[in-house]
């Protein structure tokens, strides 16, 4: 049995298999093994070859699903389950923000907290595009049958397009060619609003008919062999290839 799903990953980015294999710090036969006769790799090895690829681990080598040391990894995770968003102190997002050095990644509608309950929160998030964090931000498009479909399930019609097109007004001065800072609207339903900063993601998932500040927030913080960050994120990602990108700021 092979691993053609390794094969295609590598290929898809780009990869011969010298130098992935390079990359990876392993002799060519190996990874070649690990394709043609499916032999499983160490766990570092693994963990790295799905950062060099952009999958998950359980993807290249779904076996790894029922690995004890995957299951427990996956479970650490967790760090702690808040019943609604509005239990988060604003002093947590204010660390989160101003402490992140590599990426802040926000998916969600409006978001209309982030501006209206953190104290300066443009000029954060300004302040840490400048220091070299790259910064992705993704709300919805009022213009979308999606937004319009949420505010109808949440009882406030217009309402929900209205608060979109107000995000995107107080986003406005953070579009204005500030370096690291990308923007894109969406029209995908959104099942739950991600906030990433760095190795931290907060996940708020969405409850039919209820305000997303209504529903518990995950917080989860990234593990080596873990797979609730990884799959959130993937989330993430394909709604960002998803979206408009007419905002998109590079």
């Amino acid at each position: 049995m092979t691993n053609e799903r390794l094969r295609a990953a590598i290929t898809d980015a780009g990869f011969s298999l010298q130098e992935f294999s390079d990359q990876l710090g392993v002799d060519p036969k190996t990874v070649e093994r690990w394709i043609t006769k499916d032999r499983m790799p160490y766990l570092s090895h693994r963990m790295n070859a799905a950062g060099i690829l952009g999958r998950t681990a359980g993807y290249l080598w779904p076996s790894t699903e029922a690995d004890p040391r995957t299951k427990s990894a996956t479970r650490a995770e967790l760090v702690d389950l808040y019943p609604s968003r509005g239990a988060l102190p604003i002093s947590m997002w204010e660390d989160l923000i101003d402490g992140a050095t590599e990426s802040i990644d926000l998916l969600a509608f409006a978001g209309s907290f982030l501006h209206d309950g953190i104290p300066e929160f443009g000029e954060r998030i300004r302040a840490r595009a400048a220091a070299g964090v790259r910064i992705r931000l993704l709300f919805g498009d009022p213009e979308s049958a999606a937004v319009t479909l949420r505010g109808e399930e949440e009882g406030i019609g217009d309402l929900m397009a209205a608060r979109c097109r107000l995000t995107w007004n107080y986003l406005a001065p953070l579009l204005d060619g500030i370096a690291g800072i990308q923007a894109r609207k969406h029209g995908s339903t959104v099942y739950a609003s991600l906030f990433r900063f760095d190795n931290t993601l907060l996940v708020n998932p969405h409850a039919l008919g209820a305000p997303a500040g209504h529903s518990p927030i995950l917080h989860l913080h990234r593990i080596a062999g873990g797979k609730l960050f990884d799959h959130y994120m993937e989330s993430f990602d394909r709604t960002w290839q998803f979206a408009n990108r007419s905002l998109r700021l590079d």
